[in-house]
């Protein structure tokens, strides 16, 4: 109890400590209006998801655009965590990173969101960031792939395992408190990548192979 869980080997299994410089991807999940489709519990608002890494490595192994967790680079063990909405009749996860030294300065875009915590400013008075969201490696997922993260903090959590909760309580408020701006980027870039390719080059070369990730995805369903 109180640890947090992440996958590994496509299972699902509980460490009492984070790994060391790891970087979290997060996934929230959401109803959209433009779609009418199955109630489930999921979609009644925003929450984190890990994902399932054996579905991941099929994904990478199709796209490099697919955020990594392979071996060789030693991120076999990384979580995959992220944002769902819904595209096309379809759910995509957007990876929620950690932020870093490199985003500070980069502006907010179609396919990248930052994540700010307003309670805590930095010296020049802006709103410290705590994350990122990138639109453009988003993925297609189904149900059985998903898992909802527990952010509960327990008494007997380790500080840095409760830190960590603490900061992904405030990542996924901010996202919900931004729901609609994140779905509507998501299905911005969707169309642009997918209908509109030869005038948004640059981006579709940085985005995800949505259509072919999507044949995984259906063939992943019928297993």
């Amino acid at each position: 109890m109180g640890a947090l869980p992440y996958k590994t080997n496509g299972n699902f299994i509980k460490t009492g400590a984070l790994p060391a410089k790891r970087n979290f991807t997060s996934c929230v999940m959401r109803r959209s209006s433009l779609f009418v489709i199955k109630e489930h519990d999921y979609l009644r608002k925003l929450n984190f998801y890990y994902i399932d890494l054996k579905y991941i490595r099929d994904l990478s192994n199709a796209d490099d655009n697919v955020m990594s967790i392979s071996p060789q680079r030693g991120k076999e063990n990384r979580p995959f965590v992220g944002v769902v909405v819904l595209l096309n009749g379809r759910h995509y996860c957007i990876p929620l990173t950690s932020p870093k030294p490199k985003f500070q300065n980069k502006k907010s875009q179609v396919d990248f969101i930052k994540i700010f915590d307003d309670s805590k400013k930095n010296e020049d008075g802006t709103s410290k960031l705590i994350g990122v969201l990138n639109i453009n490696n988003m993925i297609p997922v189904i149900d059985s792939v998903i898992q909802k993260v527990d952010l509960t903090i327990h008494k007997n959590d380790a500080v840095e395992i409760k830190n960590h909760k603490e900061l992904m309580q405030k990542q996924l408020k901010w996202c919900r408190d931004h729901a609609d701006t994140i779905e509507n980027r998501a299905n911005k870039v969707y169309d642009l990548v997918t209908n509109k390719p030869d005038k948004n080059r640059n981006l579709v070369k940085r985005s995800s192979k949505f259509a072919e990730l999507e044949k995984i995805a259906d063939k992943f369903l019928k297993k």
